[in-house]
């Protein structure tokens, strides 16, 4: 089983979007599919048509209650997809696990048990670099950062990657970033073609080291903006349910067997804060301000 986190402490980046039709893509492929919702907000569990108020167990009794297996958490959405849901008392969920002693590894030893009914497990990161995302790191191989092609993501992308450097170091040495997945992208703006040339010479420059970004890429197809995926979150609907012939569907089914068709990463852990700050100082804020086509 693959287990991607879906990663980006700025919200508003279409994350979860990207979660939940990825998922499902991969779903409609024939693979068997399992959802984590671990944002408090319970944007990927509303999205699937779960109702957060009428859950018996959700991931947050996971997390807090050991009498709470994976078996009483695990819902089915249909043939292949399933969902650990959220509720909104996963907020208070740092504080309870912060005097826990593998406070960092729950939700892994947790899971554990179900991961060989899956083949591809994906986790929906809270907006924040807290004890939920560092469980999520914590279970996950791989992250995917889904992002737009904006000056200030390029520099919330350079503190991402030291933090999963940091966990590679200690909590998961197996994790490495396999790529970004470019969300409600304008591609005929200087803007974004200038901050996609940018991210495409830090991965090319980082090719051959030693660090967790060493194989990353940028995904292909980029997902432009679209109505219809802004749309189909509110009837609690994947994006193949609710329009599957539009162009948002289509994009994320060509980025579902761009994912299917490649492997895992196989790094040694390093220091990379060099590289880090190159990717931070890329754009300079006192860069003239870009003119949009």
């Amino acid at each position: 089983m693959r287990r991607i986190a879906f990663m980006n402490q700025k919200g508003g980046v279409g994350k979860t979007t990207t979660a939940v039709n990825l998922g499902a893509a991969l779903a409609s492929l024939g693979h068997r599919v399992l959802m984590v919702d671990l944002d408090p907000q319970a944007h990927l569990t509303l999205h699937v048509g779960v109702d957060p108020a009428r859950l018996d167990a959700s991931v947050y009794d996971l997390l807090i209650d050991e009498e709470v297996g994976a078996e009483a958490v695990v819902r089915r959405v249909d043939e292949r997809l399933s969902v650990v849901p959220a509720e909104v008392n996963l907020a208070g969920a740092e504080a309870e696990l912060v005097s826990a002693a593998d406070r960092q590894r729950v939700l892994r030893r947790k899971l554990e048990p179900v991961f060989d009914r899956f083949d591809y497990m994906i986790i929906d990161c809270p907006p924040s670099l807290g004890l939920l995302t560092m469980n999520a790191l914590a279970l996950a191989e791989e992250v995917v950062v889904p992002m737009q092609a904006h000056f200030l993501a390029l520099q919330g992308l350079s503190k991402l990657l030291e933090t999963v450097q940091l966990v590679r170091g200690g909590v998961n040495g197996a994790l490495v970033v396999s790529g970004v997945v470019l969300c409600m992208h304008e591609p005929h703006t200087n803007l974004s073609r200038e901050v996609v040339s940018d991210l495409q010479a830090f991965f090319e420059q980082s090719r051959g080291q030693s660090v967790p970004w060493s194989g990353a890429k940028i995904y292909e197809p980029a997902i432009r903006r679209n109505v219809k995926l802004a749309e189909c979150p509110s009837f609690g609907q994947t994006i193949f349910q609710y329009e599957p012939m539009c162009a948002g569907a289509r994009a994320y089914m060509e980025l579902a067997q761009a994912v299917a068709g490649e492997g895992d990463g196989d790094d040694e852990p390093a220091t990379a804060r060099v590289q880090i700050e190159t990717l931070g100082a890329l754009r300079s804020p006192g860069e003239p301000q870009h003119t949009e086509s």
